[in-house]
């Protein structure tokens, strides 16, 4: 993990990079599942790869920072490994924004079957600080999501969604690797991820059980495993925009991830829930002792790889959700604007169309969809200007038509969306996703504006819809130009909702 300091990042657009790539592709993705039996991840394995850190520091320097050799040589052993397993395995070399000589991230992709249009992502850094071999920041993380995917490959499942993982580079100088990563993923290619899955620091020998956005539908799903072991979870605060889960958050792409702790010092609470001293949780964090086995607890560490096996088998392999109800806005199918007859917007008001792309300092509105050539949009027309057709003069809102959901769960609503507003946007901006139901209506989702210029780029969303089983329900979206007249247009497409 990187040391928390105020960092000034900027990184110009760049075209997709050339890329080195071993093994013929082919591709997992789909709905959700119910899991198949989740493997153990075997802890000796996943401590023999840790050794094989240490030994590549040692002839190297002493280090694995992404200039050095000791970098090289770890995205050796990590790429021949998955490559002899079976895995698409892809050196992208990072272009921009990351430190002059850094090496190239690993992106490995399995080519086990699953939807295409579904992508599950696991990810670690795979470089070290110069002060020390990272064996726990974070060798401990890539060894794991390394020994997670031999796993994969070993017992090959059948896989509802394609899975992919990424060994990062210059994460200790900036999330450089990721953030060039995910700021260069065409918008349908971001869509398609459901959700990213981040391991830094995941073996503290002080260690306690923090989840990155916990409260989040893939955080929900680490909590779960922790849980059935009987094991208390935190929210990481102390990693919050310090790993690479960071620049997917950016895109709109779901995020969680498992952390074990860094220099912050343990609470006497934390003490009595998890063991340990009131010390830091890392004692070695970013030092010359960040060895292995010395820094690294075998139980924290165990527990870790565990948890990022429930999601990945729960998430993307089993059998296929059952389609409760879907709407790809190809052909009408019932949506009702103002439904309420509250709606406050002059112009810009949602409906079923060809989206026609507009650009105002960046897209504002897409003319590309998820599927097919329509969408829900606010707006679809481009005008002369930009701003001719988007939302003015407050709220929008357009209703499903009602759906009888069963009685039974898991019951998911997803759907693909996106907001868009100039850099005068406000708070009072913004999009919604609620569900109407016998009770009233509940938010599901809202994105709020900011005084921040964003572009238009497809994200995905995923919410529990299973205690509303057995009702007949209505998907409410929203979008608001309520504060200052500002530029904003929102999207929606492909809306689903599961059983299973």
């Amino acid at each position: 993990m990187r040391a928390f300091t105020a960092l000034t990042l900027t990184f110009a657009a760049v075209a997709v990079v050339p890329a080195t790539t071993a093994a013929a592709t082919a591709q997992p993705t789909a709905p959700q599942p119910t899991a198949l039996a989740v493997p153990d991840i075997s802890l000796t394995n996943t401590k023999a790869h840790l050794q094989q850190f240490q030994a590549i520091a040692n002839a190297n320097g002493g280090n694995r920072r992404s200039t050095t050799a000791g970098y090289t040589a770890s995205v050796t052993y990590v790429f021949d490994r998955l490559v002899a397993a079976g895995f698409t395995v892809t050196r992208q070399n990072c272009t921009s924004g990351c430190t002059s000589g850094a090496g190239p991230n690993v992106i490995a992709d399995w080519p086990g079957g699953g939807d295409p249009n579904s992508v599950y992502m696991f990810g670690a850094h795979l470089d070290g600080v110069s002060a020390g071999p990272g064996i726990n920041d974070n060798a401990s993380g890539s060894a794991t999501l390394l020994e997670i995917a031999l796993t994969l490959a070993a017992t090959n499942p059948s896989l509802t969604s394609r899975v992919r993982f990424a060994f990062w580079t210059d994460e200790e100088q900036g999330l450089n690797g990721s953030r060039f990563y995910a700021n260069n993923l065409p918008s349908m290619e971001r869509a398609k991820i459901k959700a990213y899955f981040n391991f830094d620091m995941v073996g503290s020998t002080n260690g306690g059980y923090f989840i990155n956005r916990i409260t989040s539908a893939p955080g929900q799903t680490l909590k779960a495993y922790y849980d059935s072991i009987g094991v208390q979870t935190e929210e990481n605060t102390e990693g919050a925009g310090r790993s690479d889960d960071a620049p997917f958050n950016a895109i709109g792409v779901q995020t969680s991830g498992v952390a074990a702790g860094a220099s912050r010092v343990k609470t006497a609470a934390q003490v009595a829930k998890w063991g340990g001293t009131q010390s830091a949780f890392d004692p070695c964090y970013h030092r010359a002792c960040d060895t292995y086995p010395s820094n690294i607890s075998d139980t924290v560490l165990n527990r870790a790889g565990d948890a990022a096996a429930y999601a990945l088998w729960t998430l993307a392999a089993g059998t296929p959700a059952t389609v409760v109800w879907s709407d790809t806005f190809e052909t009408a199918t019932g949506w009702t604007t103002n439904p309420a007859g509250t709606d406050t917007a002059t112009l810009g008001l949602w409906e079923r169309g060809v989206p026609q792309a507009t650009n105002s300092s960046g897209a504002k509105q897409l003319a590309a969809t998820i599927s097919g050539t329509n969408d829900l949009v606010t707006g679809r027309l481009a005008g002369t200007s930009a701003g001719d057709y988007d939302i003015d003069g407050g709220t929008t809102s357009v209703r499903s038509p009602a759906i009888t959901l069963p009685a039974t769960g898991p019951l998911t609503l997803k759907l693909s969306w996106y907001l868009a507003h100039g850099s005068n946007a406000t708070s009072a901006d913004f999009f919604r996703v609620s569900v109407v139901h016998n009770g009233g209506t509940t938010a599901l989702f809202t994105q709020p504006a900011s005084a921040t210029n964003r572009d238009a780029a497809w994200a995905s969303g995923s919410w529990s819809l299973t205690s509303y089983a057995g009702q007949s329900v209505r998907i409410l979206v929203e979008a608001a130009d309520a504060g200052t007249a500002s530029l904003v247009e929102a999207a929606v497409d492909d809306v689903v909702i599961t059983q299973g």
